[in-house]
């Protein structure tokens, strides 16, 4: 599949399969991941062994189970942007560690143009978790030929100026992309002058403005 010939996202059958995998791994997780738990907690009050054996599953366990809501929650967001906005393909966009404006000094960035001004390039960040490691290992200075080549393309679907799916070709490996609202407010306030029609598929596609 190309990139731009489908209308939206949603619209090629590759990408709602690709969405459909993400979705149910995140639902598996939402169940298997407290039954974990369970079951570790199960080991340790019938321990035959030193107990300390079992927290390490149960800690890791419960950390996931709270995650995974999370994951779920996304796995809707990114069906809301491929809805809204059709994939685009950019070759090697700059990409870089830390030294833009949100960014910690280990933050993952890539820039991607301005839909409305494509010589503005915009910076988002890769906020982390569990799912950000394979696109942080890929990203940015200093990374291995190989693993550099597996994202000379990238996939985006979405408007950088707010939020986006940041995918490999084909599509895979759906990561959910989104800008920090300004500190001390929950909605996006700096939007880069963005046009009306811009506003207003944001919030169609489930951005906070």
């Amino acid at each position: 599949m190309s990139a731009s010939h489908s209308p939206t996202a949603w619209d090629d059958p590759d990408s709602r399969s690709a969405w459909t995998r993400l979705f149910t791994w995140a639902v598996l997780g939402q169940v298997l991941w407290p039954l974990t738990c369970i079951g570790s907690l199960l080991l340790i009050v019938g321990a035959q062994w030193p107990v300390w054996l079992c927290f390490v599953p149960l800690l890791y366990a419960a950390y996931r189970t709270v995650l995974q809501y999370r994951y779920v929650t996304e796995a809707f967001q990114i069906r809301r942007i491929l809805k809204e906005y059709a994939w685009q393909a950019y070759a090697s966009p700059e990409s870089g560690i830390g030294g833009v404006p949100g960014a910690k000094s280990g933050d993952v960035w890539l820039k991607l143009p301005n839909p409305e001004r494509p010589d503005d390039q915009v910076a988002i960040i890769l906020h982390g978790h569990v799912r950000s490691p394979w696109w942080r290992r890929r990203l940015g200075p200093g990374v291995k030929p190989q693993k550099k080549a597996q994202v000379a393309e990238i996939w985006f679907a979405g408007d950088v100026r707010f939020a986006g799916v940041l995918a490999a070709p084909g599509p895979g490996r759906l990561f959910l992309l989104y800008q920090h609202p300004s500190k001390g407010s929950r909605f996006r306030t700096d939007v880069h002058e963005a046009a009306g029609e811009a506003l207003h598929r944001a919030r169609r596609a489930g951005v906070r403005i």
